[in-house]
């Protein structure tokens, strides 16, 4: 006699139920998510892109500017020489005029200074080639050797970096010249040798 097949119940269908209940839960989560994180990668594109677009204008802007500001900061020198022409005609005397210049490239230096320009040290400094640029040398025994004797152009740094380094003269002192061997000067030696070989040749001409 067969025996009859259980018959599904209601009760063996619910967990099936309750877990597929649970996976769409989670699939639509993961969507949801999904969603979210397309949404901000499109955002993240679109300022990206508007950035690329305002970056170029934004550092064209920026060095205008900073050309500006220099500009202003350079006109009252500007000023100042002009001042001091035009009284140059009516100076009473040469020593009125070049302080007039002095006061002028006095506050020209300070402007410099105030962006970050400085001069370089080279006179009686020692020579450094990351500052000084060797255009001749000269020897001045009352000197230190490799000390600057002369500056022929100004160095300059911008913010501690050189931009321009300074032209000078260098002291270069003759070192003393190496004692001969033996004590003899070379020109003796040679006529000692010469003579040496002299005598040579008429020992041997003598024994033929």
């Amino acid at each position: 006699m067969k025996q009859k097949k259980p018959e599904k119940t209601e009760d063996s269908q619910k967990p099936k139920n309750s877990e597929l209940e649970e996976l769409r839960e989670t699939i639509e989560g993961l969507q949801k998510e999904k969603d979210e994180l397309f949404a901000k990668l499109q955002r993240v594109s679109a300022d990206y892109a508007n950035f690329q677009k305002r970056a170029p204008k934004q550092i064209t802007d920026t060095i205008s500017y900073e050309k500006e500001k220099i500009i202003k900061t350079l006109l009252p020198v500007l000023d100042n020489f002009e001042h001091t022409l035009h009284n140059a005609n009516s100076a009473e005397n040469v020593e009125a005029f070049v302080k007039g210049v002095r006061i002028t490239y006095d506050h020209l230096l300070d402007i410099l200074k105030s962006h970050g320009v400085e001069q370089i040290k080279a006179l009686d400094e020692k020579f450094d080639p990351a500052l000084h640029e060797a255009m001749m040398q000269k020897a001045e025994p009352e000197k230190a050797d490799n000390i600057v004797l002369e500056e022929l152009q100004k160095g300059y740094k911008l913010n501690g970096r050189v931009i321009r380094p300074s032209k000078v003269i260098v002291n270069k002192l003759v070192s003393e010249q190496p004692a001969e061997p033996n004590g003899q000067p070379e020109e003796e030696r040679e006529e000692v040798d010469l003579q040496n070989q002299k005598n040579n040749e008429q020992e041997i001409a003598d024994m033929e």
